[in-house]
């Protein structure tokens, strides 16, 4: 281990909350490689105590929220106290406020976390769902988890992505035949989410996990 990710490593601790969705051994290795010290847990007191948090996510978005539905108040908490929280693809889309998804699949609306304005909507254009490979990355805005990163490639797979009510919330766009929000924030900048996977994307995600942990660290 380098000096810099010996550092990294003292300085952020950093839990992946366990909330029975997620590839969560992808995602500590990632930010284990990225300088964190990681725990996976479901403990509320480790999740705010953390440096950071991480919510990661993989499957349908009623699922995910209900599964997460012990976690709301700690969650809100977190992204109230200031703590960095970082959704990663259905964590992502978690941090807004609803998804067509739920409606689609006959569940009505389900609320999301709330913490970034706007709604998860399907591709519908012609082009091939689910949106899976790689696809490039435009930075819209400073933020400091996209430093170094504009114009590189990141890894995706999903059929719906995220629609804030505001271009304030929007980070970074991919185009998919439809420009869409790939890397969202809330305007206080500590919550914040990418629709694709940093944990699969080499040493573009890399970049984007040794961000999270600058963050965390600071």
């Amino acid at each position: 281990m380098s000096t810099t990710d010996a550092q990294r490593q003292a300085a952020a601790s950093v839990v992946v909350v366990d909330y029975g969705l997620g590839n969560l051994r992808s995602v500590t290795r990632g930010l284990e490689r990225a300088g964190a010290a990681v725990t996976i847990t479901e403990d509320t007191e480790e999740i705010l105590d953390a440096d950071g948090v991480v919510l990661p996510g993989v499957g349908a978005f009623s699922e995910g929220m209900e599964n997460a539905g012990p976690f709301r108040d700690t969650l809100l908490d977190v992204a109230e106290s200031g703590t960095p929280l970082f959704g990663i693809c259905l964590g992502m889309q978690m941090l807004l406020e609803g998804s067509e998804e739920a409606t689609r699949d006959g569940e009505g609306d389900v609320d999301g976390l709330g913490l970034i304005p706007g709604r998860n909507v399907r591709f519908s254009g012609e082009q091939k769902i689910p949106h899976m490979g790689w696809n490039e990355l435009d930075v819209a805005r400073d933020h400091p988890l996209v430093e170094g990163i504009d114009g590189e490639y990141a890894y995706f797979v999903h059929s719906y992505y995220a629609e804030p009510e505001s271009d304030v919330n929007v980070v970074a766009t991919t185009d998919y035949e439809t420009e869409f929000a790939s890397v969202v924030a809330n305007e206080n900048g500590n919550v914040f989410g990418t629709q694709f996977h940093p944990e699969k994307s080499g040493e573009t995600g890399l970049t984007i996990l040794r961000n999270f942990v600058d963050i965390c660290a600071e």
